[in-house]
Order: C-alpha cells, then structure tokens, then sequence
C-alpha cells in the first residue's frame, strides 16, 4: 500500500515538473516571436542613415529577457539557492511543530 502511494507521489511531481517545463518552453517561443516582430517593426520604422543600435530598441527584448531567465531558474534550477529537498524538508519541520501542542 505505502508503495503505491510513494509512485503516485512520484508520478505527481513528475507531472507538475514537466507542466513547468512546458510552461517555460512556451513562454521561450513567445518571447521569441514577439521579440522578432518588435524587431521588424522597429525597422520599418527607422529614417533613413538612422541606427538601429538605440537603447528603446531593446528594452522589451533585455526587460522580458530578465523575466523568461528568472523564469527558466525557476524551473530548471529551483534548487540552487535554497538547496535540494528543501521543501520536502520544510514540509516535515512544520509537520512536527503542528504536533506539538500550542507553546
């Protein structure tokens, strides 16, 4: 019985982990194609001798690139800062403090 609900466990957090990851995968495309169009459309709109090379030009793509980066450590990195199994661990801390009585 007990290992019957450690696989569906398993199974669960595999499933929400691969939701993340599509979710970052999606969010990576639509970035890419947004930024592209930003990209043709801030040419089209450039004068003539005028650089493309212009701090407005890239605000979206460095802004939203900070987010879809945070966004991808998130997913593929959660555990850099706070350490692996720590939310497992901070699960059974607060598990036993709830078993105590109130202090």
């Amino acid at each position: 019985m007990e290992s019957n609900y450690i696989e569906k466990d398993r199974y669960e957090r595999a499933t929400k982990r691969v939701k993340r990851i599509k979710s970052f995968y999606t969010h990576a495309v639509v970035y890419v194609v947004i930024n592209i169009m930003i990209v043709i459309v801030n040419i089209q709109n450039l004068d003539v001798g005028e650089s493309y090379f212009q701090w407005h030009n890239f605000t979206t793509l460095f802004f939203w690139g900070i987010g879809l980066l945070a966004h991808g450590l998130s997913v593929f990195a959660p555990n850099f800062i706070l350490g692996k199994d720590w939310e497992e661990k901070k699960i059974k801390d607060l598990m036993e403090k709830d078993k105590k009585p109130w202090q």
